[in-house]
């Protein structure tokens, strides 16, 4: 059962009722989302596998019929397979707009829906989508899937929050709880011991650090203290002392083609682990490493760039960026834990939602008061 540290009220911008309330009265009458209602041709496995496309993966335009792919870093193939993680993420978004409706009012008829789309995609034998990710970023003509592809189940780790706090609810039953944690314990169990898994694990980019985000969430939800303790140890031993720069960078999203946003994505992942992993008993909010690196250098980093992009030092993204910054929930996460007040308002400063896909896509917790124990 999931436990809220550190134990302080979401902050009030942390939520819009109005907003929230909009977006849940939408998934009422949205349809429930399954991956089998889209079969991927390409795919190696089955009508409930989850399957993808790398993203920048693209035709050789000097071979008969494409293949293999050649990759064009920071350019996104239109042509790419998505049916299922924008299924996923679509169900992800209706979920926890429910969850948090559900907890603001009490009204059963969002717990309702919720609970009806969570048994459709993970429990009910004819739609569920099977705990792997196995042809997950599938390069056509190169590999049938790739540990990569791990990143594409980020936006569930809304999901166990959401069924949090959905107990209590009548649609919410013990049976579907337990089904819900089966599912999640099974995924958690192939992300850790599938060769996939562990490639995903020990990438030395923000693929890792999105990993143990995952991990760290889905540990949560299952009660695996083994697995949160290799989290804490993975932060504290990797992610600070070996992705982080000693001005408080990560030079392996600096060095890609769209530095601006991947450096946005990986500070929203690490202080996610924070808000993921502080407890009592351990605090990574206030965790230095002994070279002086910690979450608050990198918020100071970055946030001068987010306030004012026009002194950003490197070039633009190639894609996008004049879509970004955009609301990501790191703001409300550390300005809550680290009474950080420029966090607060720069998340207040920012339009409610993106309309941009590529933003979407990369900020993964669409409703952050589902991450606090109180209101």
């Amino acid at each position: 059962m999931l436990t809220f540290y550190p134990s302080v009220p979401a902050p009030a911008d942390c939520y819009d009722r109005g907003q929230i309330l909009k977006a849940a009265e939408a998934a009422l009458n949205a349809p429930c989302e399954h991956i089998t209602d889209a079969a991927a041709p390409l795919s190696e496995g089955g009508p409930h596998d989850f399957y993808s496309n790398g993203d920048y993966w693209w035709p050789d335009p000097n071979q008969p019929d494409g293949l293999p792919y050649i990759q064009r870093d920071g350019e996104t193939n239109p042509g790419n397979f998505i049916a299922h993680r924008m299924s996923m993420r679509r169900m992800r978004t209706h979920v926890s707009a429910l969850a948090a409706a559900w907890r603001l009012t009490g009204e059963e008829k969002y717990a309702a829906k919720a609970c009806r789309m969570l048994e459709e995609f993970f429990v009910d034998a004819g739609t569920r989508m099977n705990p792997h990710l196995l042809y997950a970023q599938a390069i056509p003509g190169v590999c049938p899937g790739r540990g990569t592809g791990i990143i594409d189940t980020l936006h569930l780790i809304d999901v166990p929050f959401a069924v949090e706090a959905l107990r209590g609810a009548q649609a919410m039953t013990d049976t579907l709880y337990q089904a819900l944690r089966a599912w999640f314990g099974a995924y958690l169990d192939w992300m850790l011991t599938h060769p996939q898994g562990k490639d995903e694990q020990n990438a030395r980019n923000n693929h890792s650090v999105t990993c143990f985000v995952q991990l760290a969430a889905f540990a949560r939800f299952t009660d695996r203290e083994d697995v949160l303790s290799l989290c804490r140890k993975r932060y504290k031993e990797v992610f600070l002392p070996e992705q982080m720069a000693a001005d408080g960078s990560f030079p392996q999203e600096l060095r890609r083609t769209k530095p601006y946003s991947y450096s946005i994505f990986v500070l929203d992942n690490m202080v996610t682990l924070c808000q993921l992993l502080s407890g009592p008993e351990e605090d990574l909010w206030s965790y230095t490493a002994s070279d002086g690196k910690n979450i608050a250098l990198g918020l100071d980093y970055l946030l001068p760039f987010l306030q004012d992009k026009a002194s950003w030092l490197y070039p633009p993204d190639v894609m996008h960026f004049e879509s970004w910054p955009a609301r990501a929930s790191f703001m409300i996460f550390a300005g809550a834990a680290l009474h950080r007040e420029d966090c607060l308002r720069l998340y207040a400063s920012l339009p409610y939602e993106s309309q941009d896909e590529e933003v979407r896509r990369n900020l993964a917790v669409r409703q952050p008061m589902l991450y606090f124990g109180k209101l």
